[in-house]
């Protein structure tokens, strides 16, 4: 018995995945449960575990491509019949009818257009008109708004008329669809002309001013790789040309957002650790030993942080147009370095947590993380941001703002130094902590008495760690 393998709706606002990875070949017997393939969307990359036990009978959707939610992109024979079957070969099409002369010319045949744009144009077209909503995931509006496109002017091919974020990167280079009036007159039934040639393989470019081609030294421009154009890594003598990952593309995609969207404006202070240091030092171990993590300094700074958004809400904001949405509760959102790229999952209610609950949700978030485990919940609603550049040695750094966020706090490294205290000098355990603030909701004022609220709190710690 066969059983399909659909691409899974990973949260309420996805409504499409990239297949990034196939981890079965099609004759590999699989287990219920075992990891099947990864995707990525829109919030996280993921594995996506078998729905049956059985003999991978089928890929139907390439590694790279997108596809909407509950498309087919595998199929798996649960009896095992199929690990050594070839495939079925395809139908073979109807012959001619017998009354038809062999010397009289064919007519044109009739290629109908795909089923979902008319569907998908008349939609947006009746959206439109009638003020109903337009399906479409937060990256999609999030594109439309930036690039001053009405998605009701988008023919959405996604199921349902969804505008899809390959429908909105046609509609900005001018190849999308506009939608359709009602009554839109009939396609022509005249066949496309058949493609005498594939198109060249990418040919790279003469050296720049300087630099060597393939077999001398220096870096060439090839433009004719667009992103996930192709998908393989092309070698040219000294260096190689490998795609941006899906993962990649997108973080690209939400920096250059957010730098667009938001006016960066950076504050810095400098945080006298010792105190903190001294307790962790001698807690660590005992703590460990008892709740079975281990204790480091994040969980700190995370509760320096919850003081200091208690003390100036504009920081626990974000921009809805001309609406400054002032949050309740504290989200924390802490950047996870991965090896393939980084991820922002969120500490929910972090202001209701003391230091064990803090480390206890970091630790499996970034585990998780890790692991391609991450609900796609779990990288939303983050009310702030924390990024930590001082635990790879960074003296500090200026982060980029995580939309829809108007501040995110950057820790450098903490390391002795020698300060001057009360006119003498002493080594200290010191610490650079950075403040990227949206300018249109903060400003320079509130911003440093945010930081040194943040500051106050680490410098006379008194709460107890769990």
């Amino acid at each position: 018995m066969a059983a399909d393998v659909v691409m899974p709706q990973m949260g309420e606002s996805i409504f499409e995945g990239t297949i990034t990875k196939w981890l079965k070949k099609p004759g590999d017997k699989v287990e219920r449960d075992e990891p099947l393939f990864e995707i990525s969307t829109d919030k996280v990359d993921a594995e996506i575990p078998s729905p049956s036990a059985g003999v991978l009978k089928e890929i139907k959707v390439k590694e790279g491509q997108t596809v909407p939610i509950n498309t087919v992109v595998a199929v798996i024979d649960a009896a095992g019949s199929a690990a050594s079957a070839p495939a079925p070969a395809p139908a073979k099409a109807a012959p001619a009818p017998a009354a038809a002369p062999a010397a009289s010319a064919p007519k044109p045949t009739i290629v109908p257009p795909p089923a979902a744009q008319p569907a998908a144009a008349a939609a947006a077209a009746t959206a439109a008109k009638e003020g109903t909503r337009i399906h479409s995931s937060p990256l999609v509006r999030r594109m439309a708004k930036e690039h001053g496109i009405d998605l009701a002017t988008v023919a959405g091919t996604g199921a349902g008329g969804r505008v899809s974020k390959q429908d909105m990167e046609a509609a900005i280079s001018g190849g999308a669809l506009a939608a359709a009036p009602p009554a839109a007159a009939p396609v022509a039934s005249v066949p496309a002309p058949a493609r005498t040639a594939p198109p060249p393989p990418p040919v790279a470019p003469a050296p720049l001013a300087g630099g060597g081609g393939p077999a001398g030294h220096g870096t060439q421009y090839v433009p004719s790789l667009q992103l996930g154009v192709p998908r393989e890594r092309i070698y040219f003598g000294d260096y190689e040309v490998e795609p941006l990952s899906n993962m990649r593309q997108k973080i690209a995609e939400h920096m250059v957002a957010s730098k667009h969207v938001s006016p960066h404006v950076y504050s810095v202070d400098e945080i006298d650790m010792t105190k903190v240091a001294a307790l962790r030092a001698k807690s660590k171990d005992e703590f460990e030993r008892n709740n079975g993590t281990k204790l480091t300094f994040m969980p700190f700074f995370v509760k320096a942080a919850v003081a200091g958004l208690r003390a100036f809400p504009a920081l626990n904001s974000s921009l809805d147009g001309t609406n400054v949405v002032r949050h309740k509760e504290i989200n924390i959102g802490i950047a996870v370095a991965l090896d393939w790229g980084l991820i922002v999952p969120v500490i929910k209610g972090a202001d209701e947590k003391n230091i064990l609950g803090i480390q206890r949700t970091m630790n499996d978030l970034a585990d998780r993380a890790r692991t391609k485990k991450l609900r796609p919940e779990e990288v939303q609603e983050g009310t702030f941001s924390i990024t930590n550049p001082g635990v790879f040695g960074g003296l500090f750094g200026m982060p980029v703002i995580s939309q829809p966020n108007v501040g995110i706090l950057g820790l450098g490294a903490i390391e002795k130094r020698p300060v001057v205290i009360n006119d003498s000098i002493a080594i200290r355990s010191m610490c650079y902590v950075t403040l990227s603030y949206d300018h249109r909701v903060v400003d320079g004022a509130v911003a440093h008495q945010f930081l040194h609220k943040v500051k106050e709190t680490l410098e006379n710690w008194s709460e107890p760690l769990v």
